[in-house]
């Protein structure tokens, strides 16, 4: 009966046995720091291996900053740590297959790893532009002048959340930002689904360095676009001499050649030429009288022939038996006989997908053009995104009305750009959009808004750091204390909203909170070697005093791989309470005593997987005694212990 882990996995491992797998040549021995023997790689043997020629020298083209090392190390850096469900904050908990999650979002993401590797549809992101007034979490080993540091670094709150104040004046300041985004770049391609995109909004500021960052962490040959969006229609004046009025979004793929990118929806003012027949849309396409070198009548005879048209209903016929009151129609250019597109077959087979035109000259026949993708009429994106529509006023006056006349963001984006993004993300319904710089929620209004408008049903991630809101902030007198409570408080009055227009209660506006901690084990479960006899009797458990057995169970499912959206369910077996994920994807027991009924009861379920708590066995007997019942009553149970 194997033991839970509670911790992340080892990043660097995984990569070291695929390059064992490789190339077993370049691994060697040599002594560390401590004057052990330890496996190493003989990089100049692995990078010869890699190359048609004799590597000499050390010039090579790279991009690298003060810092990338560590940055590297920092994305494979396994953590303790766990996410704690929070039901009273959530909305719908039961019955939601959205998430809202709190904390640093290198951590959430590191935990994320085995429940969502690959399968994630899109993301989007609008991280710190680095003007040099932003903050954000960086971790570095440089020392720091003391002085300097109480300046730029403060505590958001007592979780340890500390801020970095990224200004000019550091002599790392583009550097700190690259070390603060590629470890998160890095993990957030993991996630990604093979036919996956990312969007990343960014500005003047660090776009050429974002685009080398996403070179190297997604391919070169994985970029797609780089949009100029127009946010600002009259300009923010700067000072500089001209008024800037627009930022970029980059777009990657995880692997441009099983990419689709999607189109955007008709407006209103665009779908005046379409109409709706029995097969769907359609509005008049090209002309079905050739045109061209081989449009004359000698070029393709086969195509020339009459078609016979019915004055009175516009119906037509390439067959010869027809009465009075029918048009005879050749394909004539200026007097001078030409040929058709179709042959005689293909008009009688698709006659529903041509359109008889009356015109000064007599008549023409015109091909149906359909939706070229999808059902619904729809456009092309360009990548320049211009309209009023996506400008930072209109999101501002968007959340000013949600709020009660409440100025609560500056420089939030539009609920429709976002949309507009999933819908050129090519996001499929079920599929899941994950946003872990999610500042305001827009992401999540935006997919629960698309989703109201086409019956989709899109799921989003947000990870938000609960940055405080400063004191003196029109924020924090409306009573929020810090980032999360707005975004979350944004969730609830958007679904309310959505809910209103459309008159249905069918939508997913829910959303599920979980919040970072740290482990809910105590140090003893992973280093019980350090403790003596008498520390571990004094120990009633290894298990944090203040966590819940729902805090336990999402751990599991995260060590697991378990989507932490999935169905929970709270059944009590023989006096036991039983925690049920996904009708046995999951069963969990975590009762300190669980008798033998209840364990043969817990068995017939059949689950996939089984975890108990260690201390529910009196002994080693005990312990014997539950593989052996599985093993009669749940053969392919998997069954670990906390």
């Amino acid at each position: 009966m194997d033991k839970m882990k509670m911790e992340t996995q080892d990043n660097i491992l995984k990569n070291i046995e695929k390059l064992k797998e490789m190339f077993p040549e370049v691994f060697t021995e040599s002594k560390d720091e401590n004057g052990e023997i330890v496996t190493a790689v003989d990089a100049k043997k692995l990078e010869q291996l890699l190359s048609t020629k004799v590597i000499e020298g050390d010039e090579s083209y790279d991009f690298t900053w003060v810092g990338k090392k560590q940055a590297m190390i920092e994305a494979c850096k396994p953590i303790r740590k766990t996410l704690r469900p929070c039901r009273e904050e959530s909305v719908d908990w039961e019955n939601t297959q959205n998430l809202y999650i709190e904390g640093d979002n290198l951590d959430v993401l590191k935990l994320l790893q085995e429940s969502y590797l690959n399968k994630v549809k899109m993301i989007y992101i609008d991280p710190p532009y680095n003007t040099g007034s932003d903050s954000f979490i960086y971790s570095d080993d440089y020392t720091t002048d003391k002085d300097l540091y109480d300046e730029e670094v403060g505590a958001i709150d007592e979780s340890g959340y500390h801020m970095f104040k990224n200004t000019e004046t550091n002599g790392r300041f583009h550097s700190s930002w690259c070390s603060m985004m590629y470890p998160r770049l890095k993990l957030a391609r993991n996630l990604l689904s093979e036919d996956g995109v990312i969007f990343i909004s960014i500005d003047d500021h660090e776009v050429d360095n974002l685009r080398k960052l996403c070179d190297e962490v997604f391919g070169e040959s994985n970029f797609l676009y780089q949009l100029s969006v127009v946010n600002n229609l009259n300009g923010n004046d700067n000072s500089s001499g001209m008024m800037e009025t627009q930022e970029f979004c980059l777009i990657y793929a995880k692997d441009k050649s099983k990419t689709i990118i999607g189109v955007l929806p008709l407006e209103a003012e665009d779908s005046s030429d379409w109409q709706i027949d029995e097969f769907g849309y359609w509005k008049v396409g090209r002309c079905l009288k050739a045109t061209g070198i081989n449009a004359p009548r000698e070029a393709r005879p086969n195509l020339f022939f009459p078609i016979y048209i019915n004055e009175d209903t516009l119906e037509f016929t390439v067959d010869e038996e027809v009465g009075a009151g029918w048009y005879h129609l050749i394909p004539l250019t200026e007097g001078k006989e030409m040929s058709w597109y179709w042959s005689k077959e293909t008009f009688r087979n698709d006659s529903n997908e041509v359109i008889v035109k009356k015109t000064s000259e007599g008549y023409s026949l015109y091909k149906k053009q359909r939706p070229s993708l999808g059902d619904l009429p729809s456009k092309r994106g360009k990548t320049t995104f211009y309209s009023a529509k996506y400008a930072n006023a209109n999101s501002n006056a968007e959340i000013k009305k949600l709020f009660d006349g409440k100025k609560l963001f500056d420089y939030s984006k539009s609920t429709q750009l976002i949309k507009d993004f999933v819908c050129l993300g090519n996001v499929l319904s079920n599929e899941i959009v994950l946003d872990f710089f999610s500042g305001s929620a827009t992401t999540a209004h935006a997919v629960m808004q698309l989703n109201a408008e086409d019956g989709g049903k899109r799921k989003f991630i947000l990870v938000q750091l609960p940055e405080v809101c400063d004191e003196k902030s029109e924020v924090y007198k409306a009573g929020y204390k810090n980032i999360c409570e707005i975004g979350k408080e944004r969730i609830r009055r958007a679904g309310k909203k959505i809910v209103e227009e459309t008159g249905k209660k069918d939508h997913d506006i829910g959303f599920r909170v979980l919040k970072l901690d740290s482990s809910n084990m105590k140090n003893v479960y992973y280093t019980p070697e350090e403790y003596n006899q008498a520390d571990l009797m004094d120990m009633a458990s290894n298990i944090k005093d203040d966590r819940t057995p729902e805090d336990l169970l999402y751990a599991c499912m995260l060590e697991w791989g378990l989507e932490l959206s999935l169905p929970h369910k709270i059944q009590t077996i023989a006096g036991c309470t039983v925690h049920i994920v996904n009708d046995g994807a999951l069963v969990a027991c975590f009762d300190n005593k669980i008798s033998e009924d209840a364990i043969k009861q817990i068995a017939g379920l059949r689950p996939l997987r089984m975890v108990f708590r260690d201390s529910c066995f009196a002994n080693d007997a005990a312990r014997i005694n539950v593989g052996e019942i599985f093993k009669l009553k749940s053969p392919n149970t998997t069954i670990k212990v906390l």
